[in-house]
């Protein structure tokens, strides 16, 4: 059963990215998955229920290839930049992840159901970022605050980046700017 829920969840996310959310319809995805609608139905009930563990799914896919880089760190801000940068790569995974995320944080605005599983997500995101932080100067800064501020603008990059209208180069340049900014705040 897990892997066919997975199915379904990858097919959602690559039609997610191509198209969109608010035209989405359910026959799409069943399509991209090669099943029936009716089995994305008894997975996920409806289509709010299918975006909602879309959304967590994307959320899970971003911390794996996150982590996975910055368990390559040699120490806390190196972990920092990878995990931060690693939402700037030029692969298609992380571009179909990408757009999937900021359509479905727009599609928040008008699916109030959405709203709360974004909320958790972001929330962890930004947690694990202020930890990082703190690794970095330790207890006494205000790292949720940075963190919330350096995520909010990786995700601004991201959608410039996806959208065509900044280059990558130009958005990895703006986020190595803000970090060194927020480390050196946050050391003060």
């Amino acid at each position: 059963m897990f892997e066919r829920q997975q199915k379904i969840l990858e097919a959602a996310v690559r039609v997610i990215a191509r198209s969109g959310v608010r035209g989405l319809r359910v026959e799409k995805i069943a399509a991209e998955a090669g099943i029936s609608t009716s089995l994305i139905y008894y997975h996920f009930t409806n289509r709010a229920g299918l975006l909602r563990k879309t959304l967590e799914f994307v959320s899970d896919r971003a911390a794996t290839y996150t982590e996975a880089a910055a368990a390559e760190a040699a120490d806390p801000r190196a972990e920092l930049e990878l995990v931060l940068f690693g939402e700037l790569q030029d692969t298609q995974a992380v571009r179909e992840n990408s757009t999937a995320w900021g359509e479905l944080r727009a599609s928040a605005v008008f699916t109030p159901e959405l709203r709360e599983p974004l909320a958790e997500s972001t929330r962890i995101w930004v947690d694990e970022v202020a930890e990082t932080i703190r690794r970095v100067h330790g207890a006494g800064v205000k790292a949720e605050d940075a963190a919330e501020r350096l995520t909010s603008l990786v995700e601004g990059l991201s959608e410039r980046w996806l959208s065509g209208s900044m280059d990558l180069d130009r958005a990895r340049d703006l986020l190595r700017g803000a970090i060194a900014l927020e480390l050196d705040r946050a050391g003060t």
